[in-house]
């Protein structure tokens, strides 16, 4: 097991530091606002996007007169006069191509200036006419007309397994309540930015992005281009979460914006800007009923989730996928239905579907258990599912147990009252809560490169992203562990659609999908090295065989005989000083639809809520994770605390408030969209199994980025009701919400 809170060497093999940590503290790390190279720097011209004031209806006119007249203006782009695109439009983007209005915040202007204050400042000047239509805002208010997903997501929107009803019949104790989650907004640390230029008819562009390959195809498929003449880069990206995973419209627009005026064009979102455009989480209701014997046994399951979505198009929250699989039960029965409302786009936002899902069907297990007069965790051991449920087939690997056991020690879980409100001090009523996790183990194609240079070092490149999560850090390890280097003499280079072909760094597959492949290029080029050896009359090593060798340290060597070798460098400069380079690839095996591949974990919370303000204090969380191979401790661990984080903001605070006249966001800014701080996050233990999954891929891996939020806002709603006896089933659990419980 590894833990966060336990003093630990670094193992053998793992960077004990960030690979771009020192770049990003010395800000020698560039995100996509703040490139001013290959075009010149003189020639940059700034966007800024104008926003609709209505939430539903069309543009009758915009007057630009004055803005045009405005200081340093050099072109202002609208519908009446935008160039119109030989492409379909897609459903999801607001790039100028009709005067529709399909909520407040979608993009209708663009002011094209020589500096950002010049164009936000004429941005002002435009009068914009509407013909206004009612709007859909009333989501509580309209839920009678929700209906199915008009097509398909990654999720079935309905499910039957069993006769629930005559399984339901036998539960000696039921659970029937409604449970509700808030519209959540999408603010990574760095706004979304995008700088595009043309050089003729090939498009360039930086872009803060979770996915290169996606901006590059979807600007070519938007502008009916050539995909080799689109090069998309990012470097570093400050943060997505699923925001970044989709090319929104501003991205379309600097293009757009970039061929009209011949230049290149910058077009940074301010924060107030990121409420709508860019994505949020939907809202949720959810209809839970569970019925259990008196031993606990769970004899069905039913979750109706209704689910906010745009008029523009649909997504779909998946909230009652969890539920199909989580626990046994002889019968299961969900369905997903949406309400159109005119908001900007729903998106994938940390966890989507399983974030929401644990949620809400984990206060349900805690009702259930409590009435049942069961421990929590017993009641989930009873109807422990040891192969998937909800698709008759195997785990590739499953340790929820052990999680359960080790969350519930390193917690000291077996010090809770189970009858709530009973543990005080002073003022404050404590309590304790718990929860389980889980998300899916996705993996996807990917392909590296890997070169192994004349002067000892090694290349590693992929068209992957990294985040914030530590792709940088792990690609080199992974090329150093393959070639038996130390991490340390490996360059990564990412975030360039110039480079062997990556997926979304989305789904927590990032990791499971481009270090295979990584790995792979490696141990080519390694293969590569030894027929070059063997092939050389001067080299100790000549005529061999490659299964006879090995690398370390930078030397390639008789395994039988390690003083006979010789220095990669030796080796390189005495044929020519050309490196070494190879390309590999890796994807899901062939028994991929054989087996369900799943991460778990069980969560812990206590809290501290005052009895005069309702006031909570998350005082600790402790989780434990059955996320396949570690790969690296800082950056791995920093990922489960930070999910954690987010989860009791999720329970606590988080929420984008709708005017339900205007459609507007009431509280589009960091003063008011409340998201946690230092002050209310007290501490976080989590730990990892560190189990293998080498039934889900080569490396024994599965991404963590996301499964950390989930089961976090149960646990502390849980500890909630268990310090206080009130149970709140609609999150965010503000203060007046426990009041009035």
């Amino acid at each position: 097991m590894i833990r966060n809170n336990q003093a630990r060497p670094t193992p053998e093999g793992q960077l004990e530091h960030r690979y771009d940590g020192i770049a990003k503290v010395t800000g020698k790390a560039k995100y996509a606002a703040e490139f001013t190279e290959p075009f010149p720097k003189k020639d940059l011209v700034y966007a800024y996007i104008v926003h609709s004031t209505i939430p539903s209806g069309s543009i009758a006119s915009i007057d630009q007169k004055e803005a045009e007249r405005a200081f340093g203006v050099i072109a202002i782009l609208t519908p009446f006069n935008v160039p119109k695109l030989t492409s379909a439009k897609p459903h999801n983007l607001s790039i100028l191509q009709d005067t529709e209005v399909h909520y407040n915040g979608q993009p209708i202007a663009v002011v094209l200036a020589s500096s950002l204050p010049f164009a936000r400042q004429a941005a002002r000047m435009l009068t914009v006419k509407y013909n206004q239509q009612p709007a859909k805002l009333n989501f509580m208010g309209r839920l009678d007309e929700a209906r199915p997903p008009k097509q398909g997501g990654r999720e079935q929107p309905g499910t039957q397994r069993g006769d629930l009803a005559a399984s339901m019949a036998k539960a000696t104790v039921t659970v029937e309540e409604t449970y509700s989650t808030p519209l959540q907004n999408h603010n990574p640390m760095e706004p979304h930015a995008t700088i595009a230029w043309w050089e003729g008819e090939e498009l360039n562009v930086y872009d803060g992005t979770q996915y290169i390959s996606g901006v590059k195809m979807s600007l070519a498929r938007i502008l009916n281009l050539p995909l080799e003449n689109v090069h998309v880069q990012c470097p570093y990206t400050g943060g997505g979460f699923g925001s970044k995973g989709t090319a929104w419209s501003h991205v379309t627009l600097a293009a757009m914006a970039a061929k009209v005026v011949q230049k290149p064009v910058k077009l940074v979102l301010e924060r107030n800007q990121m409420f709508g455009p860019v994505g949020t989480r939907p809202t949720t209701v959810n209809k839970i009923r569970i019925g259990a014997d008196a031993s606990g046994k769970i004899v069905g399951i039913q979750h109706d989730a209704i689910m906010s979505t745009s008029v523009m198009d649909d997504f779909a929250e998946h909230s009652a996928g969890t539920s199909r699989m989580l626990y046994n039960s002889e019968a299961n029965a969900t369905t997903e239905k949406m309400v159109e409302m005119n908001l900007g786009m729903g998106t994938y936002m940390r966890a989507p579907g399983e974030a929401t899902g644990t949620a809400v069907l984990e206060i349900a297990m805690d009702e259930l258990a409590h009435k049942l007069k069961m421990d929590p965790v017993q009641l989930r051991l009873v109807n422990y599912a040891e192969t998937d449920p909800s698709r008759n087939r195997p785990f590739s690997s499953k340790h929820l147990r052990e999680c359960y056991t080790q969350a519930a020690e390193n917690f000291g879980w077996s010090k809770r009252n189970a009858e709530p409100g009973q543990k005080t001090e002073g003022n404050k009523q404590i309590g304790y809560g718990m929860a389980t996790a889980t998300y899916p183990a996705n993996r996807s194609v990917a392909a590296a490169i890997v070169r192994i240079l004349p002067n000892g070092r090694v290349f590693a490149g992929s068209g992957t992203q990294d985040i914030g999560t530590g792709m940088y850090t792990i690609m080199a390890q992974t090329a150093a562990a393959a070639l038996g280097l130390a991490p340390t003499l490996v360059d990564v280079k990412l975030g360039d659609s110039a480079l062997p072909k990556a997926p979304v760094s989305g789904g927590s597959q990032s990791t499971a999908s481009v270090l295979p492949a990584v790995d792979a290029a490696a141990k080519q080029a390694k293969l590569k090295l030894f027929q070059l050896a063997m092939q050389d009359a001067h080299s100790p090593l000549y005529n061999a065989k490659d299964t006879d060798l090995d690398t370390k340290d930078g030397h390639i060597f008789l395994k039988s005989n390690p003083a006979t070798g010789e220095s990669f460098t030796a080796l390189l400069t005495r044929n020519g000083a050309a490196p070494i380079e190879a390309e590999g690839s890796a994807e899901p095996g062939p028994d991929k639809n054989s087996m369900t591949t799943q991460s778990f974990g069980a969560v812990f919370a206590e809290v501290a809520v005052d009895k005069d303000t309702h006031m909570v204090q998350v005082r600790r969380v402790v989780g434990t994770y059955d996320i396949g191979t570690l790969m690296n401790n800082k950056t791995g661990l920093n990922q489960l605390m930070g999910g954690i984080v987010w989860g009791v903001g999720f329970a606590l605070h988080e929420e984008a408030v709708i005017d339900p006249v205007y459609g507007r966001t009431v509280n589009g800014n960091f003063a008011d969209y409340h998201v946690p701080v230092n002050a209310d996050i007290g501490d976080i233990d989590v730990s990892v199994l560190n189990i293998p999954d080498t039934k889900f891929n080569p490396l024994g891996s599965r991404g963590i980025g996301e499964i950390g939020i989930t089961g976090a806002a149960a646990a502390v709603a849980n500890a909630i009701y268990n310090a206080t006896g009130k149970r709140v089933r609609n999150y965010p659990m503000t203060p007046d919400k426990i009041m009035q419980a």
